[in-house]
């Protein structure tokens, strides 16, 4: 039985209730996010609650729950649904509204839910053992506030329906300029010629917890060239190594592309490295 947090409260799932005029539920207005917990230790716990903070500024939701208090929901949660490898699931709304309206209420009390997850074993460095992915490219399509981790996540889904209807497990997304944003539900690296690079962030990108894990531990060991830039569709096409960034995948290579191999067609020998590397250090922010 999965014990949920709910508005100050902890109980099994099925006793959970949200009312229907909540705003997360008409309107998508709220911010979430997710926290892998290996062992039932966070990887990074601060970073995401800085990142929901924005998120929750960003839509002028207040809510004055601590950090020390979000710590509290999070190992709460991990100790009632029997630690292990979980995600924790935060979900934050703007609250219930006796009656529909667009317009913000100016009195409103947010609704926080929480719950775990299984989510497996931390994935490996190890390419025989590796989950790869098969990705093909599209135009982005969705609204300009990518940046904010928002739960209305239509958009997203519909490129992400549109992947697996052509036989693929990621969309890699471009705008109007043929510059790569990010993917329906990770951030994206490319290496070439051994230098590794990643979109730099605007307001069509979200920045990745993993994402910034990954460019931090990789500057610190100093041993590859790391850029974040524009990086064009010709240049993901012949990439000699392409990677997805997510909280679940931790740094995950693509060894096909529209029906193509990527470099090889297989996990790249940089790939290997910063998984190590990324396995070695995601604790240490």
């Amino acid at each position: 039985m999965s014990i949920v947090y709910l508005n100050g409260q902890y109980m099994p799932m099925e006793q959970a209730s949200i009312s229907p005029l909540d705003r997360g539920f008409l309107f998508g207005d709220g911010i979430y996010e997710v926290i892998p917990c290996f062992n039932a230790k966070p990887v990074g716990f601060a970073l995401h609650m800085q990142r929901m903070q924005d998120g929750l500024a960003e839509l002028g939701i207040k809510l004055s729950t601590t950090l020390a208090e979000w710590r509290e929901i999070v190992e709460q949660l991990l100790e009632a649904n029997g630690k292990g490898n979980l995600g924790v699931y935060l979900h934050v709304s703007r609250g219930m509204q006796p009656k529909r309206s667009h317009a913000y209420p100016s009195e409103i009390t947010p609704t926080v839910f929480g719950f775990a997850f299984e989510i497996g074993d931390s994935p490996s460095s190890n390419p025989a053992q590796v989950k790869t992915f098969r990705a093909v490219t599209e135009q982005d399509r969705r609204w300009r506030r990518c940046h904010i981790k928002s739960t209305a996540l239509l958009g997203n889904i519909m490129h992400y329906h549109q992947g697996q209807q052509r036989g693929a497990d990621e969309v890699l997304l471009f705008n109007e300029d043929q510059q790569l944003t990010e993917a329906a539900s990770c951030n994206v690296f490319m290496v070439k010629d051994g230098v590794i690079a990643t979109p730099e962030l605007d307001h069509q990108i979200l920045p990745g917890i993993t994402r910034h894990l990954l460019l931090a531990i990789l500057r610190k060991d100093g041993r590859f060239k790391v850029e974040e830039r524009p990086i064009s569709l010709d240049e993901v096409l012949s990439a000699d190594e392409l990677w997805l960034t997510s909280s679940s995948k931790e740094v995950a290579p693509i060894v096909s592309l529209n029906g193509g191999p990527v470099g090889s067609g297989q996990p790249g020998p940089v790939w290997e490295q910063a998984q190590t590397l990324f396995s070695a250090h995601k604790y240490d922010y």
